[in-house]
């Protein structure tokens, strides 16, 4: 065997899936993949235990608890059995081609170590410029080949000369840097270091959660990492100019050093020059930095400085530990999960008064009794400074400054199939006025995110990068589904009109960001026409259309401004839609979905996807699938819309996006947001 990739895997749900994809999806014969759980607590163990499910090439090693990368590291290289060893992180991606172009160079030579060139991604998606290529035969400043001494710079390791060096990953932070950078000199000065010159490896800087974006003393540790390092070398001169480089870039990054510790992590290093010099020239960067800041915030908009007028005397009042505020769909009224965690509250835990932020041209949406306020009033700003708890499935427009003490839960309102908050910087053309700043901004107030199962999770913690606690209680909404009896149905129908022996559709396609306004793509008239007097066919258009989807058919119910979505699946029969993300809703009724989709490549082309709704394949697929309207009619002529296929399809589908989904996610959201119940 070739080559072992172990991938140490510690809170990376939101990276790991595209890592491993990297790796298995290309290369040469002869790769083993091993995915080290070192006591991770979030999704990461599980994507692992499915890839290592459908592809004999990857093993999963779990720790027993958590370790630390060095370890994990340690027991993944203990297990190898290729040729050599590559060491990802579980949010590293390999480039397209790299495994190819490995196993071509190691096919003419077999060096103990093979230095690999490598860029950065942020979370914003701008790649930074790669450092000088590592093939170059010039040697670095050091006398060896550029980035040899470079703990960042990826790197292939022979595992015989790995194991009979005695290398291993020590215990703690900077746990790469003794075997590491100790091989690159074992191997120089045997004439065995080699470079592969093109780009192999991507390193995805993560916003926050990891070691290098969080400050403190704990980075001192790699002045002892350097320490045993220069022992183990006998003081190389070499070793020490790579230590004060390392240092000083330690130093500059505000990620790890706090500017509180910075003279003192300055005396520790023993840094050549005065810590003052060092201010100084960092305050020129400073400078610049502040400078591009302020030009920023001068161009902030009217709307921000009418609401810090309003607001400001507010601030100053104390928080309410009882008050609650609510909002849904950017203050279009009282629905969705915040509804449903309202109402739950009022029943488990009546000392909390909720109270709902409306538009003012959305108050009929407001049912009686319900106490609000209107967005943008004085009242609203009020409630907005003083409230201990937010709860929205979107934003609470224009802006608010989060108040220490406050804990907003951000409930989210659907599963995504398509694109969302960072990723969407890939497709540009319908992200126009988007800023992507103020997403992340938005996502830094939250200290909860809601997920209705482990797909959104793993979403939702790499395209919303920041430090709040994901909540996978399942959605609120939801647990009606579970709870309501015939009785109350058979109301919600007699309300509607619905008689009570007609099979009920349920028509509710998604909003299309390439299109303006609802134009279905089925004619409505033919498809009531053709199923015949049995079934009646309800039209839910999407929110961001208003409150009717402006049909002109006597045939089929216009039922967009009724105000539960909820309700209207639970009286259908079936669900027809395309992309909506009411699917993932209306499986845990275990009805039949059918998805309509003329336009699926389009829909993919302009906003992407995270998975192929049209496979076919368990998990991916909700039931019967329709790419014309006449495919569409024989499924309902034929009865393959509730074969016993689709309901195989139907079953694998809810079990991976409903698992949480039970009747009873509202009183755990309740619970552990207002009665501070911990899981």
């Amino acid at each position: 065997m070739l080559l072992s990739v172990v991938v140490p895997v510690h809170r990376a749900q939101g990276y790991l899936r595209a890592t491993l994809e990297s790796v298995l999806g290309r290369g040469p014969g002869g790769l083993e993949l091993l995915v080290v759980d070192d006591g991770s607590r979030d999704g990461s163990a599980r994507i692992a235990a499915e890839f290592a499910a459908r592809d004999p090439r990857v093993r999963v090693l779990t720790l027993p608890e958590h370790r630390g990368a060095g370890p994990a590291r340690n027991a993944g290289a203990d297990g190898a059995r290729g040729r050599y060893l590559l060491f990802l992180d579980g949010d590293d991606l390999l480039r397209p081609g790299a495994l190819e172009a490995i196993g071509d160079r190691l096919a003419g030579s077999e060096p103990d170590v093979l230095l690999l060139g490598h860029d950065h991604i942020d979370w914003w998606g701008d790649v930074r410029s790669p450092a000088p290529a590592p093939g170059a035969p010039a040697p670095g400043a050091d006398g060896l080949r550029a980035g040899a001494l470079s703990v960042g710079t990826p790197r292939l390791f022979r595992r015989a000369f790995w194991t009979a060096h005695g290398l291993r990953f020590t215990d703690g932070p900077y746990e790469d840097v003794l075997p590491v950078l100790r091989a690159a000199l074992l191997a120089s000065d045997a004439g065995t270091l080699d470079a592969l010159d093109r780009i192999c490896v991507r390193h995805r800087i993560r916003r926050s959660g990891t070691f290098a974006t969080t400050p403190g003393r704990h980075h001192f540790a790699i002045l002892e990492a350097y320490e045993r390092l220069l022992a183990a070398t006998g003081r190389d001169p070499r070793i020490r100019a790579a230590r004060t480089r390392h240092l000083r870039a330690v130093l500059a990054d505000p990620g790890r050093i706090a500017p509180g510790d910075r003279a003192a992590f300055h005396r520790a290093a023993a840094l050549p020059g005065s810590y003052p010099g060092h201010r100084a020239r960092e305050a020129a960067r400073t400078g610049r930095v502040l400078a591009r800041a302020a030009l920023r915030r001068r161009k902030k908009t009217v709307r921000a400085r009418v609401m810090r007028a309003a607001y400001r005397a507010d601030l100053h009042r104390p928080l309410d530990p009882d008050l609650a505020v609510y909002g849904a769909y950017w203050n279009r009224g009282v629905a969705c999960n915040p509804a449903a965690i309202h109402a739950k509250a009022l029943e488990l835990a009546p000392h909390i008064r909720g109270v709902w932020a409306v538009s003012s041209r959305h108050l009929d949406r407001v049912p009686p009794g319900i106490p609000y306020v209107i967005e943008g009033s004085r009242a609203y700003w009020r409630a907005m400074a003083t409230a201990t708890y937010l709860i929205n499935n979107s934003s609470f427009p224009g802006g608010f400054t989060k108040r220490p003490g406050q804990r907003y839960l951000q409930t989210h309102h659907g599963t995504p199939l398509k694109t969302m908050g960072l990723d969407q910087r890939a497709y540009p053309a319908l992200t126009n006025g988007i800023s992507f700043e103020r997403i992340v901004a938005h996502a830094d107030q939250w200290d909860f995110s809601l997920s209705a199962n482990p797909h959104t999770t793993e979403i939702w913690d790499r395209v919303y990068p920041s430090r709040y606690e994901h909540l996978n209680l399942g959605y609120p909404r939801n647990d009606i589904f579970f709870t309501a009896t015939p009785e109350q149905v058979a109301a919600i129908r007699q309300r509607l009109s619905l008689d009570p022996g007609r099979t009920v559709l349920l028509y509710a396609p998604t909003h299309r960001d390439y299109r303006k306004g609802f134009v279905p793509h089925l004619d409505l008239d033919r498809l009531t026409r053709e199923l015949g007097p049995q079934y009646v066919v309800l039209v839910r258009a999407h929110y961001f259309y208003g409150r009717s989807a402006g049909l002109d058919s006597s045939r089929v119910v216009d039922v967009t401004a009724h105000p539960s979505v909820e309700e209207l699946c639970l009286v259908s029969d079936a669900l027809i839609t395309d992309y909506s993300s009411l699917m993932f809703d209306y499986a845990c009724l275990d009805r039949p979905i059918i998805s309509h989709t003329p336009d699926w490549a389009a829909y993919r082309a302009s906003r992407g996807t995270y998975f192929d709704l049209l496979s076919g394949r368990p998990g991916d697929t909700p039931g019967a699938v329709a790419t014309t309207e006449d495919e569409l009619l024989e499924l309902f002529r034929t009865g393959e819309w509730r074969s016993a296929r689709t309901a195989e399809l139907r079953a694998a589908f809810r079990a991976r996006f409903c698992p949480y989904d039970d009747g009873h996610a509202a009183e755990r959201v309740v619970r552990r947001l207002f009665l501070s119940d911990g899981a």
